[in-house]
């Protein structure tokens, strides 16, 4: 038992989350977790950042020296094991830029923004431009009105309520969101806030930003024109083929993961969102879900199974966020989601379930919202 209410252990994963004022304050949260795990150790932190580089060095060395060896039949074989072993590393590393722009990996900052920024540059990422909207993300989860990312839809949003909820429409959906949904987002803000006026990470005139941040959104399209420069100087060099298979692929492979991930961290049957009447940080921040990747776990730094922590107080380095999260279980309770519903069927699911908020029949004015299909 816990100050948050009844065991967390659940039998049944899709019961509500409760949504009444929690009786913890983050103070609380914060006391519980042990002091070492506030720690960000630039050695540690480093070891993980060469880790993945590593992988991604080997991976890229097998395949541009031994896979052209191969006969055809074995290549065909060999290229999508590629892919996805690469875009797996592609995931971590950007996992680890995204660290840096939570000022996780290091104790300077200057650091983990310099690392950030070549990192995500090199993986088509506008560095500052989502740290920026990221932050806000975070400090508005789960509201209607001003979370960043995932803003969930409307009943009245017929496109999605009632002519893409069928079969087919989820499953153009899902298809959507895997393969399209990274550079979209970024791109023209699909699945964000509802801005006035054209939202983009590319476009420093954004209502994303603020005055202040317009000139770091410059800095990172900068990155991303040098990046896009070198991929012109390999396909001159090599072939438009070559880039493709070598860099392309594992990019998309990066993109499905990328929305796969942040999708079930975010979508749930049991999860609230809030209107401007129910939400409060503590609440939203709350509502997000840890689920089992199994090895995936270790490999995405344990974005997928410690994310509530990670909301709670983001600046936790990611080695540190699994102890944590055990540390304050006992104190969130029922307030804590966790659900290990294998992650394809989870996605599914939620694909299936998950098409619209409205709130429950005669708590119009509760501000609390639940899925609905």
């Amino acid at each position: 038992m816990g100050a948050g209410g009844r065991m967390t252990e659940r039998k049944n994963v899709l019961e509500r989350v409760p949504v009444e004022k929690p009786p913890f304050e983050i103070s609380l949260i914060k006391k519980a977790i042990p002091p070492h795990c506030f720690n960000r150790s630039l050695v540690r932190s480093s070891y993980y950042l060469f880790r993945d580089l590593g992988m991604c060095y080997m991976f890229y060395y097998l395949a541009s020296t031994y896979i052209p060896l191969l006969p055809h039949p074995l290549a065909y074989i060999a290229w999508p094991v590629y892919w996805f072993c690469q875009g797996t590393i592609f995931m971590a590393l950007w996992i680890l830029a995204h660290e840096m722009g939570h000022h996780s990996f290091s104790e300077y900052e200057w650091l983990d923004d310099a690392l950030g920024f070549i990192i995500h540059s090199s993986l088509l990422t506008p560095y500052f431009s989502f740290k920026y909207s990221h932050r806000r993300h975070h400090v508005h989860t789960n509201s209607l009105e001003d979370d960043e990312v995932w803003v969930p839809k409307r009943k009245s949003d017929t496109l999605f309520s009632e002519i893409l909820n069928t079969g087919m429409g989820h499953l153009f959906m899902a298809i959507v969101k895997l393969l399209f949904s990274f550079p979209a987002y970024f791109l023209i803000n699909m699945f964000g806030k509802n801005y006035d006026g054209f939202a983009s990470h590319f476009y420093p005139q954004s209502p994303i930003f603020n005055d202040n941040e317009r000139n770091q959104v410059w800095l990172s399209d900068a990155g991303i024109v040098v990046v896009l420069y070198a991929f012109y100087l390999v396909v001159a060099s090599a072939s438009a083929k070559w880039l493709f298979c070598i860099y392309g692929m594992p990019f998309m492979v990066m993109n499905a993961h990328f929305s796969f991930v942040t999708h079930l961290q975010h979508i749930h049957p049991s999860i609230p969102h809030y209107d401007s009447i129910g939400w409060e940080w503590i609440r939203g921040a709350l509502s997000t879900v840890d689920r089992d990747y199994g090895i995936f776990n270790n490999i995405f730094h344990h974005v997928t199974n410690a994310h509530v922590i990670h909301h709670l107080i983001s600046t936790i380095p990611h080695y540190h966020v699994v102890e944590a999260t055990k540390a304050i279980k006992h104190i969130l309770g029922d307030y804590y989601k966790y659900d290990d519903t294998p992650i394809l069927k989870a996605f599914w699911r939620e694909t299936m379930e998950c098409i619209y908020v409205e709130p429950d029949e005669g708590a119009e004015k509760s501000g609390v919202y639940w899925f609905r299909k």
